[in-house]
């Protein structure tokens, strides 16, 4: 008797075969992803691209900073749970130690894939020794926090906002690269689960989130000047730096409590689908969009 699951259909379409684009201008790598249609939700496709692309700025001595944006309206909306590119079926060549989640059983099928697409990978980004700055215009939400959170400096427009509206939608206790109450001030963090709200660009840079706000005309220029005031420095001084401040966070307990954290979240997976019967608790992404501008006064 086998302890494996038959293989779920993998029905996709992709919108595009190009779901980051890569360029290199002046010593600084622009890592864009180009999902703008679907404002820039991340499915596999667009995560593994993301990996190569951040590899080959890594790989590449002549890149000094890394921009990580996204084009169109929004930064990125999250995880994509309901494109016709959701992909989440679909095995890929994968870039850790992690078994090939598409033939898992139940609560294992999403436990394997997001230790390897969402909390690895994360961590994976957020060692890159080169230093990195988020440009975040419109949504940053849920999986896209993860994405900003990740990077050294993160430089807003004032009509970008930022959100995790898992708690409130799924009964998840937030993303699964938990850096909330290490991004915001614990009862703030709170809050920010609790109610699901969006937080302004302008709050976030209250609680040091966000380390400059700009109008959105002015927002790539403004990147641009500062990853250019990077680029001349000593590149293995600015590797320390990244790492002495990582191991600051880490021994205040960011990765212990992640993976503390972690579990937690596929707990409340599992307990969705068995009450459910859908890990999300029946949730698509329309349903949270639409519930999304309910909240905040959208037509």
């Amino acid at each position: 008797m086998s302890d494996l699951a038959p293989r779920r259909e993998a029905n996709i379409e992709y919108e595009t075969d190009e779901p980051v684009l890569y360029t290199v201008e002046n010593g600084v790598a622009w890592v864009m992803m180009n999902r703008p249609r679907y404002h820039n939700v991340q499915n596999s496709q667009m995560t593994y691209a993301l990996d190569a692309a951040f590899r080959r700025a890594t790989d590449d001595d002549a890149v000094r900073a890394i921009v990580l944006g996204g084009e169109g309206k929004h930064f990125s909306a999250g995880h994509d749970i309901g494109t016709p590119g959701r992909d989440i079926a679909a095995s890929f060549d994968r870039t850790l130690l992690v078994a090939d989640h598409a033939n898992k059983p139940h609560a294992e099928f999403l436990y394997t894939r997001e230790h390897e697409v969402y909390l690895g990978m994360c961590r994976r980004w957020r060692d890159i020794p080169k230093p990195t700055i988020a440009m975040v215009q419109g949504a940053c939400v849920a999986g896209g926090l993860m994405l900003a959170w990740v990077c050294d400096v993160i430089v807003a427009s004032e009509d970008a906002f930022f959100q995790d509206p898992v708690g409130r939608m799924m009964g998840i206790p937030g993303i699964e690269y938990a850096a909330h109450g290490f991004e915001l001030p614990p009862r703030i963090a709170k809050e920010f689960i609790l109610f699901g709200e969006r937080m302004s660009a302008a709050r976030a840079e209250h609680f040091g989130m966000v380390n400059k706000m700009v109008p959105r005309d002015a927002l790539r220029a403004t990147v641009a000047e500062m990853a250019a005031k990077l680029v001349p420095q000593n590149r293995l001084g600015l590797w320390l730096t990244k790492q002495s401040l990582n191991q600051v966070e880490d021994l205040r307990g960011k990765r212990s409590a992640m993976d503390s954290i972690f579990h937690m979240h596929h707990f409340a997976h599992a307990q969705n689908d068995l009450v459910s019967g859908n890990a999300l608790g029946g949730v698509d992404g329309r349903a949270m969009a639409a519930a999304n501008k309910k909240q905040a006064g959208e037509a």
